[in-house]
C-alpha cells in the first residue's frame, strides 16, 4: 500500500498506545530515512521473502514493503505492536503477514517460501541467540541483515588478534561473508537507547558445515574463548588439549584470540573425525 495511503505511523502509535518497553529490549526506529537506507542494504528484495524479528510499530517493515519485498512476515511477542502490525498487514494484499510468538522458539526459514532473508531491527535482549541460530541454517538464507548494538557489531566482524575477536566472530565470519554497512546514533531511535547501534550485512558462503561439524565448532569456541586468557592446551583440556592441538598441527601454547577461523576449523575437523 503507498505510504500515503496509510495511517502515518505517529498515528498508529497513539491509537495502540505503543511505548517502547526496556524489558523487551525495545528501541523504535522511526524516521523513515533510515528505514529506507536499511531496506536498501540486502540488495534488490524484488522476489525475495523477508522476516523481520521485532517490528515494533513498524518503521522498518513499512520500508521493505515499500522496496518491493514479495512478502513480509513479522515476528512479533508484544501483543500491542502485533495488534499496531495486523492492522497494517490488513491493508497490504497479503504481502506482509503477522506471527504474535517469540521469535526464539520458532524455526523462521519454515515460515516462508525461497529465496528468503532476514532484515530486522533487532530487540537488544535476543540478537546475539537468534543470530546464532541463524547461522546453524546459513544456507537456507540468501542473507541476513540486521541491526545491532555497535559493541556485538564490531564483535561479529571482529578480526583475529584484537580485543573484540571471540566466539562470535569466528562462527559469523566461518560461514558467512561479514560486514558493517551503517553506523546508527542513539537520537535516532525512541527512546534513545545509551549506545550506538550498527547494522551488519552477513551473506552465507557457498559451501556450509553440516550439523555435526557446526556442533563441534560451537563447543570448540565455546571452550577456547570461555578461558580466553589461558592457553589452548587449558583452555581445550577437556575436548582432547594437547593431542587435540597437535593433530591440528597448532602451537598448545597459543591463546583462542590469536587463531584465525580457517585454523579454529581445521580444530573442529579433528574433533569430529
Amino acid at each position: 500500500m503507498p505510504e500515503r495511503l496509510r495511517p502515518t505511523l505517529a498515528e498508529a502509535i497513539a491509537r495502540h498506545g505503543l511505548d517502547a518497553r526496556k524489558s523487551l529490549g525495545q528501541h523504535f526506529l522511526l524516521d523513515p530515512s533510515i528505514t529506507g537506507r536499511i531496506a536498501a542494504l540486502p540488495g534488490p528484495l524484488e522476489g525475495r521473502h523477508v522476516v523481520e524479528v521485532g517490528p515494533g510499530p513498524g518503521g522498518l517493515t513499512r520500508a521493505l514493503l515499500d522496496a518491493g519485498a514479495a512478502s513480509v512476515t513479522a515476528i512479533e511477542v508484544d501483543p500491542r505492536a502485533a495488534a499496531l502490525i495486523g492492522e497494517l498487514a490488513a491493508g497490504e494484499d497479503g504481502r506482509l503477514r503477522l506471527i504474535e510468538a517469540d521469535a526464539t522458539r520458532l524455526d523462521l526459514a519454515g515460515l516462508t517460501g525461497t529465496p528468503r532473508q532476514v532484515v530486522a531491527n533487532l530487540p537488544y535482549n535476543v540478537g546475539t541467540p537468534l543470530l546464532v541460530g541463524w547461522l546453524r541454517q546459513a544456507a537456507l538464507w540468501e542473507r541476513l541483515t540486521l541491526m545491532f548494538q555497535l559493541e556485538v557489531a564490531e564483535r561479529i566482524c571482529a578480526a583475529p588478534d584484537t580485543d573484540a575477536y571471540g566466539r562470535l566472530a569466528v562462527l559469523a565470519q566461518w560461514v558467512c561473508t561479514t560486514d558493517i554497512v551503517l553506523r546508527v546514533p542513539p537520537g535516532a531511535f525512541v527512546p534513545p537507547p545509551k549506545v550506538w547501534s550498527a547494522v551488519v550485512r552477513l551473506t552465507p558462503r557457498e559451501k556450509q558445515p553440516d550439523p555435526v561439524l557446526f556442533g563441534a565448532m560451537e563447543r570448540l569456541t565455546a571452550a577456547a574463548f570461555g578461558q580466553r586468557r589461558k592457553m589452548l592446551r587449558g583452555a581445550l583440556a577437556g575436548l582432547g588439549g594437547e593431542a587435540l592441538l597437535e593433530r591440528a598441527g597448532i602451537d598448545p601454547r597459543r591463546r583462542a584470540e590469536t587463531l584465525s577461523v580457517a585454523e579454529f576449523e581445521r580444530l573442529a575437523g579433528c574433533l569430529v573425525s
